[in-house]
Formats: C-alpha cells, structure tokens, sequence
C-alpha cells in the first residue's frame, strides 16, 4: 500500500515544487469552522497544502495578522502542469 501511495507523486527536477498525479484530499470531514476573529485586524488564511518531503501536508485555514496595513491575502491553489498538479502557495500581497 505505501509503495502504491509513494508512486503517486513525483518531484520537479526545478525549483523543489512537488508535481502530484492524484491531488491529496483535506483529512476528515471537509468542514471548516471559523471562529471569530482575534481581533479586528486578524485576516482568515484559508487552507494551505506545504511540501512535506514528497507530498503534501494539510494545513487547516487560521487567523493571521497582516505583515503590514493593507497587506492582503491571497489565497493558494492548484496548478496543472505536465504530469500532474501542484501546490501555489498563499501569500500576502500590498
């Protein structure tokens, strides 16, 4: 099974993104409970998905606060590329 697994993902020989033929699924139920904010200035991050080795580790959404006044999120997602898919990170923008 775990070679099964391990056969599914691949690693770009350019710049360590991770290319994957399945995209991994969230652990669990797929329910996301926000909670309030901390404080006004706290911005919700939404899920994100990090290299871990060759695969991918899930990271539930969470609060943050901006590095800056104005700074804005911007949510990550899924790429298409020959043999697969990859992981584009969130970041903050502005």
């Amino acid at each position: 099974m775990l070679l099964a697994v391990t056969s599914l993902f691949a690693v770009a020989s350019s710049s360590a993104q991770i290319i994957v033929r399945i995209r991994p699924h969230r652990p669990g139920p797929a329910v996301v409970v926000r909670t309030a904010p901390p404080s006004p200035r706290h911005i919700w991050v939404g899920e994100e998905w990090t290299p871990n080795g060759r695969e991918y580790a899930y990271r539930p959404g969470y609060w943050a606060l901006p590095p800056h006044p104005g700074a804005i999120w911007i949510t990550g997602h899924w790429a298409n590329r020959r043999g697969g898919s990859f992981w584009v990170a969130g970041h903050w923008r502005g």
